[in-house]
């Protein structure tokens, strides 16, 4: 079998179902690794352990996603040609390969609720219930390569979920930083997500079950949901606008040692999150326009959703509202508050 790492998404797409374990060389000094579909590891011979870093970069987990698909997609690439030298383990992850075929969020479920860390998970096969949903059976087969791939005890460990919203929003670029349980926020990581352009950063005060909380969760990672602007299809993404995101992974994943900037001079806007609203009744209704930019404002008072014997409201002047969504199964998330936060 012929291994197209100059295009492996093509390749993910079109294999999927029948997939087989792929593997090589480039070159003397970087070892390639997939046996699953959509996921690639590459592996160096020589990383020295003082500079070990474990990176995982992640897209696609909702499949019309596209614009960080892309970025994955031509990163792969440039380590194949030998543009990018590979310096620590990196894993990349195309989430959910049939709703890109279909260019959909999901197939079945929301792919993205479905990453517990309190799951029992190991990197033997495990035998997958029929009656699971497509994203469910994935959710479980990347939780076991994530398991896998976690398992050196020296270097940082590090997990990007790369993301775009469903709506336009205020601040193009942000990420969720994941409830750390008492831990203290990484500055070097916030400066990393400032000199890739991600300005904004929404503290979660919660466990999910995001893919980013996960590996936080489970396995110490420094992990981030990053949004990267707004959905659009294959092909029609503005690739300028993530010109500093493709330097610093390039870096990240080219280079032992690298500058980021001073934290005193990052222009972070941090916000916390306030209320998370909760879908329970099938009349759910928000009370705004569907096309409501994310990081809009309410005033305290204001109603900002309803159903069935209950009203939610802001509760501090200049609320946010953050990955609005009526539309979602009940018992999820329909909407987040935000409010401003200094660190």
């Amino acid at each position: 079998m012929t291994t197209p790492l100059n295009d492996f998404l093509s390749f993910s797409l079109e294999h999927y179902t029948n997939w087989h374990e792929i593997s090589g060389n480039i070159g003397t000094s970087i070892r390639y690794n997939s046996d699953v579909p959509g996921v690639l590891t590459f592996m160096p011979n020589n990383t020295p352990s003082a500079h070990t870093k474990q990176i995982i970069l992640s897209c696609g987990v909702h499949g019309n996603e596209t614009a960080p698909i892309e970025i994955c997609n031509a990163l792969i690439k440039q380590i194949y040609n030998q543009e990018i030298d590979c310096k620590h383990k990196v894993m990349f992850i195309f989430g959910n390969l049939p709703a890109m075929k279909i260019a959909k969020r999901f197939v079945d479920e929301n792919l993205n609720r479905l990453f517990d860390p309190n799951a029992e998970n190991s990197c033997s096969h495990q035998q997958i219930d029929e009656a699971y949903s497509i994203e469910k059976v994935r959710a479980e087969e990347l939780m076991q390569q994530v398991a896998c791939f976690f398992t050196d005890a020296e270097g940082d460990r590090i997990h990007y979920d790369l993301h775009t919203a469903i709506r336009p929003s205020k601040n193009e670029k942000f990420a969720v930083y994941p409830y750390l349980h008492g831990k203290t926020y990484c500055k070097e990581q916030l400066q990393f997500m400032s000199d890739c352009g991600v300005n904004t950063i929404l503290l979660s005060q919660s466990p999910t079950t995001t893919f980013s909380y996960f590996s936080s969760r489970k396995y110490g990672a420094h992990s981030f949901t990053v949004e990267l602007g707004k959905v659009y299809p294959f092909g029609k993404n503005d690739m300028s606008k993530f010109t500093d995101m493709n330097l610093m992974l390039k870096q990240l994943i080219g280079m032992y040692e690298f500058s980021t900037s001073c934290f005193e001079d990052c222009p972070l806007e941090v916000f916390t999150v306030n209320q998370v609203i909760n879908k329970t009744k099938d009349d759910f209704t928000l009370h705004f326009d569907d096309d409501l930019a994310n990081f809009s404002s309410f005033q305290r008072g204001q109603l900002l959703a309803s159903e069935q014997g209950k009203e939610f409201r802001a509760e501090y002047e200049d609320e946010a509202i953050v990955f609005p969504n009526a539309n979602v199964a009940l018992g999820q998330r329909a909407l987040l508050t935000v409010v401003p936060y200094a660190l």
